[in-house]
């Protein structure tokens, strides 16, 4: 649902651009907290990579388009999938990295649209996902596969709100006359049917980081056991039972998503290991499987097809751009010059995505460690304050 430029007059563009800056600007504090919270999971050096990685991720998905039925494709949001892994903050941060990416790179989504864009993919589904996975969490059972459920309604869901949004910005500021019922009804058939398919996407996705490595799931840890401490004596071998304990040992029990989980814990995949995996996968979908896609129209550009929205769509600045419709113009095998397209745009994701999260997390870092020293500095005035002066009486 990438709205181009020319759909929206320029004062509703003007306000979805300032509501996108706000949300950005509120993500980037936010996702300092995610990301510190991540850090105590897996390695603070870990934190931002993993974190570029759903961005580089989401992105290679979205060029996989899948047909939803009578000549319509669509494909995967993403909102749901970036908020349940890394947080809802850090999943706004990276949205907007992909769309901006898919903007400057790729002309794809208008460039006076772009603040439109971010509302409606980055925030909308996001939000609107996020608040429907809290609450399903809260009301199932602690286990794995509620996560699995919640992520299923929370992924389907967001993508006709997002559809929803977009038919009231248009009703506010749309270039053209049209029916707004019927638009509104179009578009929400169209986009129900493309959020089964986000749904399943977000739902495979999220089951199989819980299958290997649980804690990266961000959204799920509030479903993990605590630690618990257990003490019990420690019997010297060969000396016999002990009458009473004299000593005693201390185990920690490894979190779990999964109540009904018993026996020994399996060794959890290394977060290396998962990242790997991670970006074979997603370099494999950008650069293979994207030939593969749907080359029918989006809900949105069949909806503004059928309605004459799209007979006010104005041509993107960077239309020209060696990049453009994802392809390389250079080179003319149109397999070739896809394949190539995707690695780019996957490297160039991985690369954004991860350096502005790395300077979230340090820019964190150095507040946290200004904010301590601070409070040491306090309590050493107090001290001092406190002290009688020597050879006083």
């Amino acid at each position: 649902m990438h709205v181009p430029d020319g759909f929206l007059n320029a004062p509703v563009s003007v306000a979805t651009g300032a509501v996108a800056a706000a949300a950005v600007a509120v993500s980037l504090r936010g996702a300092r907290r995610e990301l510190a919270g991540t850090a105590a999971y897996h390695g603070a050096e870990r934190t931002a990579p993993l974190a570029g990685l759903v961005a580089a991720f989401v992105f290679a998905v979205q060029m996989l388009n899948f047909p939803v039925g009578a000549g319509t494709s669509g494909h995967l949001m993403g909102g749901a999938l970036a908020a349940i892994l890394v947080g809802p903050y850090t999943g706004v941060l990276a949205l907007s990295v992909v769309l901006l990416m898919q903007a400057l790179l790729f002309a794809d989504g208008g460039l006076t649209a772009l603040g439109t864009n971010i509302t409606l993919i980055g925030v909308v589904t996001v939000v609107v996902s996020y608040a429907v996975f809290r609450a399903l969490v809260r009301v199932l059972p602690r286990r794995r596969g509620s996560v699995t459920a919640a992520a299923f309604v929370s992924a389907l869901l967001s993508v006709p709100a997002a559809a929803a949004v977009f038919t009231g910005l248009y009703a506010l500021g749309g270039t053209a006359e049209v029916p707004l019922g019927k638009v509104l009804t179009a578009m929400l058939g169209v986009h129900t049917l493309i959020g089964v398919g986000e749904a399943l996407i977000t739902t495979a996705t999220v089951g199989a980081v819980l299958a290997v490595r649980p804690d990266l799931v961000y959204a799920a840890r509030s479903l993990a056991r605590p630690l618990v401490l257990r003490s019990g004596p420690v019997a010297t071998p060969g000396s016999g039972p002990a009458p009473r304990a004299t000593a005693t040992t201390t185990a920690i029990t490894a979190t779990s998503t999964d109540s009904a989980a018993s026996g020994p814990a399996a060794r959890p995949a290394s977060a290396r290991k998962v990242w790997a995996g991670g970006l074979a996968a997603t370099l494999l979908c950008a650069g293979v499987v994207s030939f593969y896609a749907s080359a029918d129209p989006d809900g949105l550009e069949k909806v503004a097809g059928e309605y004459g929205i799209s007979s006010q769509e104005e041509e993107h600045g960077l239309a020209g751009s060696p990049l453009a419709d994802y392809g390389v113009s250079a080179v003319t095998d149109e397999r070739l010059s896809g394949g190539l397209a995707g690695l780019i745009g996957v490297g160039t994701t991985l690369a954004a995505g991860a350096g502005v999260l790395v300077a979230v997390r340090r820019r964190g870092n150095t507040a946290a460690e200004g904010s301590d020293d601070r409070a040491e500095s306090a309590e050493d005035a107090e001290d001092g304050a406190g002290r009688t002066p020597a050879g006083s009486a």
